[in-house]
C-alpha cells in the first residue's frame, strides 16, 4: 500500500465514522425520486414518504422561504430522516418518532384537523410557536441526563440541515470558496453571515 493509498483509506475511514458512513453522501440518495414513489415506501431508512414530506412541511415552517429558499428546497426533511435513521441510538430513533406522532396529535387536539399537512399556513406557525413555548419550559426544567424535548430536536436537525445543505450555506449565507488558505473578508453591519458547505 503507498502513502495515498493510505491515507485515502484513511480519509474514508474517519469521514465516514464522523459523517455516518456512506449514507449521508447525497451521491447514495435520489432526492428527487421520492416525488414519484407510493405513500408507503419506506424513502429513507426509518421514513415512508408521507413522513419526509411532513418534516419538509414542519422545516418549511421553522425556515421558510423569503429572499432566499425555504427549508424544503433544501430538503431538509431528508436530511433529518437519514440523520435519525443512520445516527440515532434506537431510543432516539423512537422518541423521534414518537415526537412525530405527537406533532399530529396536537393538529387535532388543538384544530380538529387530522395532519399537519391539513392546517392552514397561520395555523402551522400557531401550532409550531406552542410547540416551541413548551420545549423551552420543558428544557429549563428538565434534568441533566433526559433527553430533550422531541420539538427542540425537530428545530435543532432542521437548521443544522439547511445550513449545511448547499441552498443554507450558498443562498442564506454568504459563501466564498477559498480551499486550503486562510482569507481575510470584510464583513459590513446588515450582511448575512458567512457560510461555508
Amino acid at each position: 500500500m503507498n502513502r495515498r493509498e493510505l491515507l485515502q483509506r484513511s480519509a474514508l475511514v474517519i469521514g465516514g465514522s464522523l459523517l455516518g458512513a456512506e449514507s449521508l453522501l447525497a451521491k447514495n440518495i435520489d432526492w428527487d425520486a421520492l416525488d414519484n414513489l407510493p405513500e408507503d415506501y419506506k424513502g429513507i431508512g426509518l421514513f415512508t414518504k408521507a413522513q419526509i414530506k411532513l418534516m419538509n412541511e414542519v422545516a418549511d415552517t421553522i425556515l421558510p422561504a423569503t429572499t432566499t429558499p425555504g427549508a424544503k428546497a433544501a430538503k431538509v426533511g431528508q436530511f433529518m430522516a437519514v440523520i435519525v435513521s443512520d445516527c440515532y441510538e434506537p431510543d432516539d430513533q423512537k422518541r423521534f418518532m414518537d415526537g412525530l406522532t405527537t406533532l399530529q396529535a396536537e393538529c387535532k387536539k388543538r384544530f380538529a384537523k387530522s395532519s399537519y399537512l391539513k392546517l392552514t399556513p397561520g395555523q402551522r406557525t400557531e401550532l409550531l410557536v406552542a410547540l416551541d413555548a413548551e420545549q423551552k419550559d420543558f428544557q429549563k426544567s428538565k434534568k441533566k441526563d433526559d433527553p430533550s424535548h422531541y420539538f427542540r430536536v425537530i428545530k435543532d436537525l432542521v437548521v443544522w440541515g439547511y445550513f449545511t445543505s448547499e441552498i443554507g450555506a450558498t443562498q442564506a449565507l454568504r459563501f466564498v470558496e477559498y480551499p486550503g488558505r486562510y482569507e481575510t473578508i470584510d464583513y459590513k453591519k446588515g450582511d448575512r453571515a458567512w457560510g461555508g458547505y
